[in-house]
């Protein structure tokens, strides 16, 4: 079988963006790399291939030329080709699971795994865009993933009950939640190796696919400090702050 799997660059996960003095995210200036969910669905894909369930693992990313970087990470990590769909333009969800679909269209793979959401919008959106427009099944927030037989997956998911198992048929669109996989360590060596495995490059204009954002922000804004807790001894004294301090009594 053939997993396509899609991955995005985003912030670090150990930055803290701050406001440049127009008032928007600074990100000119600061570390870029993997999203950590699609990092987990990378090494979902991979794990599948070492068992011998998937014979192939093709990387895809949406975005500018230094989008390549996380193409080579996914490939480092064990991906065999990648498809880059290069542009400027900052891609909103619902453009990216177009992008997707015309790709799926071309590769026609087995199943589609991408991280359950982007650290950088929290969007949630791509996974479930992508198997609408496609018209298969989606199995969101995966934990667990058993291929059972060919032409089926069984997908343990977390719900607010404890955990639910669904079984899906394939082709298919799975979303990674944090306890799917642990992600290896890639090594410099394999980052070596990467960049001698083949890059399809593809102008998005070439897909037909309208990148102009219909969502856009309004204003940003710092989270406000909130004061820190404090523990106390008894219920009235908890009473007493209520009433001169925090005024809700």
């Amino acid at each position: 079988m053939k997993v396509l799997v899609a991955v995005k660059r985003v912030v670090d996960y150990n930055v803290k963006v701050r406001l440049n003095e127009s008032g928007v995210p600074d990100t000119a200036s600061v570390k870029m790399s993997i999203n950590p969910f699609d990092e987990i669905a990378t090494e979902c894909a991979v794990q599948l291939k070492e068992k011998g369930i998937a014979n192939e693992v093709v990387a895809v990313t949406v975005g500018p030329a230094k989008s390549l970087d996380t193409l080579r990470v996914a490939m480092a990590m064990g991906a065999d080709r990648g498809i880059h769909v290069t542009t400027d333009a900052l891609v909103q969800p619902l453009e990216v699971a177009k992008v997707l679909q015309k790709i799926v269209e071309k590769e026609n793979p087995d199943m589609i795994l991408v991280g359950k959401q982007a650290i950088d919008n929290d969007a949630n959106q791509v996974g479930q865009m992508l198997a609408t427009l496609c018209c298969i099944p989606q199995a969101s927030f995966a934990s667990k993933l058993e291929i059972s037989s060919g032409n089926e997956a069984m997908v343990t998911r977390e719900v607010d009950g404890g955990v639910q198992t669904v079984a899906v048929k394939l082709p298919a669109v799975v979303t990674a939640d944090l306890r799917l996989a642990e992600p290896r360590y890639v090594t410099l060596p394999n980052m070596m190796k990467a960049k001698k495995k083949p890059v399809q490059t593809i102008e998005l204009s070439a897909l037909g696919v309208d990148p102009v954002s219909r969502l856009k922000p309004l204003s940003y804004a710092v989270p406000k400090q909130e004061k820190k807790g404090q523990i106390l001894s008894s219920v009235s004294e908890l009473m007493a702050k209520l009433k001169t301090e925090a005024k809700v009594l």
